[in-house]
């Protein structure tokens, strides 16, 4: 499909710092602020004899319920080996230093995903830009299954949604592959200066923190269920209207988990290096997620797109119902222990949901 601009989609989004409210433009199935989910019953087979119809059966999905505080982790041991087979018992978890009462808790590896794949095309990443595309292909193909939606955004001096919300792998794929370099470079005609070309320097940028916002809060944020981001960038922001702090707290209102893989060409920045490590380590260890340095190299890409699709498929689920009631907006932070001292990965927090007569 066409790129286009956020600004562009079906409600424009307004983003400005001081006014952190843009308007969403999916009628999907909305899950206010805080309010958590629950796993739905699954449909029952048909009864002996009568006629199956797949189009009335609803695949596994998730709905809403405002009491319980839902999170999805993973659980590792020391080397960072996933470790299975955790029960209720073997965990404690507090939210704001105050123990809760476990309400639920499974091993969900098959719950439907929603996942956002945001691509760096800013002129820092030229020379790293094929592998993701092609590496980042491969693993749609193999971790999307016909429960999962997924969507494509790529941003430099804008953000740019290439794919909507699809099963369809194949589209997905070509949305990545119709991703270019934007170094915010144009090249107009001088008159008389013989009909050539001359390079002027345009507004250049990388917009990530606004590219994290948007696909959070337009895209991930009425969505339910199993969350995740995968930025694919070398971490460094310029031009965005946001800051790294609105990006976190978008991405955890929408309860997703961001995966930063670090791919950057270091000699694109002549030896000096690059800084955008220390805001997205900030980002993913606030959401559950985490960031992998792969550089420049086509086997460290592939291998870190292979520990996230581990992760995905390999997470626990636990439930809580807050003994903090108040509907008041607030940030509530949470702390998940296992008796067995392997180490969690989890979000930090959630934000509380709001009156409805604040």
């Amino acid at each position: 499909m066409p790129k286009l601009p956020f600004s562009q989609r079906r409600v424009l989004a307004v983003v400005a710092l001081g006014a952190m409210c843009l308007a969403t433009p999916f009628a999907r199935a909305q899950q206010p602020a805080g309010q958590q989910t629950s796993p739905q019953t699954p449909a029952q087979p048909p009864a002996a004899g009568q006629k199956s119809d797949d189009s009335q059966q609803p695949t596994e999905t998730l709905k809403v319920n405002v009491n319980v505080v839902q999170l999805f982790f993973n659980v590792k041991d020391k080397h960072g080996a996933l470790i299975p087979n955790q029960t209720k018992d073997d965990f404690e978890i507090a939210e704001d230093s105050k123990p809760q009462t476990v309400k639920y808790f499974t091993a969900e590896t098959n719950l439907p995903l929603t996942l956002g794949i945001l691509i760096d095309s800013s002129g820092s990443q030229l020379r790293v830009l094929d592998m993701e595309k092609e590496v980042g292909g491969a693993f749609l193909k193999q971790i999307l299954t016909d429960k999962d939606e997924a969507f494509v955004i790529d941003f430099n001096i804008d953000a740019s949604l290439l794919q909507d919300f699809t099963r369809d792998v194949h589209r997905l794929q070509k949305a990545l592959n119709s991703v270019k370099i934007n170094s915010g470079v144009t090249m107009p005609t001088l008159p008389g200066a013989g009909g050539g070309p001359v390079p002027t320097a345009a507004t250049a940028g990388t917009v990530l923190f606004d590219a994290v916002y948007l696909s959070a809060h337009d895209m991930l944020a009425k969505e339910v269920g199993r969350k995740a981001m995968i930025l694919l960038t070398d971490g460094e922001d310029e031009g965005s209207k946001l800051k790294i702090r609105d990006a976190i707290e978008a991405a955890q209102k929408a309860d997703a988990i961001v995966y930063v893989l670090l791919c950057a060409d270091r000699g694109f920045y002549g030896g000096m290096g690059y800084s955008g490590e220390y805001d997205m380590r900030k980002l993913t260890e606030a959401t559950g997620g985490r960031v992998i340095n792969v550089g420049n190299k086509f086997d460290k890409l592939r291998d870190a797109f292979d520990q996230v699709a581990a992760e995905l498929r390999s997470q626990y689920n636990i439930g809580y119902t807050s003994t903090n009631t108040k509907l008041d907006g607030s940030y509530r932070k949470i702390e998940i222990k296992n008796k067995q001292g392997y180490k969690i990965q989890s979000r930090a927090g959630y934000y509380a949901g709001r009156s409805s007569q604040d």
